[in-house]
């Protein structure tokens, strides 16, 4: 029986809705930027450094990071249904708790607890590939994100508007009406998609080293965290680019961190609509060549002296799009090197990603100032973009050698 045809047969049954798919992919997403926009307003409300407030992005992605790890172990052997109802259920009443909180440790605390939504990053990808073969599910993860897409690119507007007619707190309240919703949902309508495991924990553990040292699953992992460490590093800088540089408000702020979303969106549909035809790896370094071309024109114009809102942020569109391209592709291919523990490789591969965002976040955050403007970050952003062609390339000649 081939690979298709026995995830076909064992799975037709038990596929869930798409909308529960996006949803768990979203809320996680909406944890991550709603309150970006807030971080100048939330600086002064605790009195303490931007700097500290900024572990609201680095320490979380951090936290992310090694929950992650766990996570996927954990889905592959007692299930993604018990996994992600547990993490919902954290993450509900952490976001309640960051909401109330009027002391920045105990706010950074919770927000750090935030960081069990990982489980529907992770996991909503994990479920494609329970019941996908590798390049369909290229395809459908493409399409669960480009649905995904759609709530950043809102999120930081909503974020920004709330900030501003009803404080900051207000964006940690929706959140926890938000993973309320998403858990009594995923309570009614998610069956569990996990193969049947035929061996023990420890021959799950045995199995590791396979998956640890294929320069397959690490050529795919590394393509997609560069790709995703160029908008990590614009995570952590562009409410101070935004607000300081560019002198926008917090609405404005959001606006213009909805543009990379944009083009994720339409890279997410080009992925879902040609990834089948056109082949993952392909897929994965046709993604970092449109991203790294659209920052570094935007380097070149600040080199040249151009630095405006619309040249940051619009060239960021592009950024969107080739990583909307390349990432479905490179985590349908991680996933798809060892099939059977598709839950640690997603887990292992999304802590690579998130761990890696999580510095490149910090740094970006540190390295600016007025006088440098925007440049020191369209610099990080462009050269972590190129690493991302490169990566790709070595998956293309490694499948190549292996014929």
């Amino acid at each position: 029986m081939t690979e298709n045809s026995a995830i076909s047969s064992s799975t037709t049954e038990r596929r869930p809705g798409i909308g529960i798919l996006v949803l768990l992919a979203g809320i996680s997403a909406l944890s991550m930027s709603i309150f970006l926009p807030s971080l100048q307003a939330m600086t002064t409300y605790f009195e303490t450094d931007y700097a500290v407030i900024q572990l609201a992005v680095s320490g979380y992605l951090a936290s992310t990071a090694v929950l992650q790890i766990i996570i996927g172990p954990l889905a592959d052997r007692y299930g993604r249904r018990p996994v992600l109802l547990v993490s919902l259920a954290i993450f509900t009443v952490a976001s309640l708790g960051a909401a109330l909180s009027t002391d920045v440790m105990v706010f950074l605390a919770f927000r750090f607890l935030q960081a069990s939504v990982a489980a529907g990053m992770v996991l909503s990808r994990t479920i494609v590939r329970d019941i996908f073969d590798q390049d369909r599910a290229a395809s459908m993860i493409g399409y669960v994100t480009m649905g995904m897409a759609l709530i950043p690119m809102i999120g930081p507007m909503i974020g920004g508007s709330l900030e501003q007619f009803l404080g900051w707190q207000s964006s940690f309240f929706l959140l926890t009406g938000g993973a309320l919703f998403v858990l009594v949902m995923c309570t009614m309508r998610l069956p569990e998609t996990r193969p049947t495991q035929t061996g023990t924990f420890r021959d799950q553990i045995r199995d590791y080293p396979g998956l640890l040292t294929s320069p397959r699953f690490w050529g795919y992992v590394l393509s997609a965290a560069f790709a995703s460490g160029s908008f990590f590093a614009l995570l952590g800088g562009t409410s101070f680019v935004a607000g300081a540089v560019f002198g926008l408000s917090p609405v404005w702020a959001g606006v213009a961190l909805g543009s990379p979303a944009i083009g994720y969106a339409f890279g997410n549909f080009l992925s879902g609509r040609y990834s089948v035809q056109v082949g993952i790896d392909k897929m994965c370094l046709i993604g970092a060549g449109i991203a790294s071309t659209g920052l570094g024109i935007s380097l070149a114009l600040a080199l040249a002296g151009i630095q405006h809102p619309l040249v940051f942020f619009g060239f960021c569109t592009l950024l969107g799009t080739g990583n909307g391209i390349l990432l479905p592709s490179a985590t349908s291919g991680s996933l798809s090197v060892r099939p059977h523990l598709a839950g640690t490789a997603s887990g292992l591969g999304g802590a690579i990603m998130i761990a890696g965002g999580a510095v490149l976040s910090a740094y970006a955050g540190s390295m600016l100032d007025i006088e440098s403007g925007a440049l020191p970050l369209q610099t990080l952003m462009f050269v972590t973009s190129c690493l991302s062609i490169v990566s790709s390339l070595y998956v293309i000649r490694r499948n190549k050698a292996l014929g």
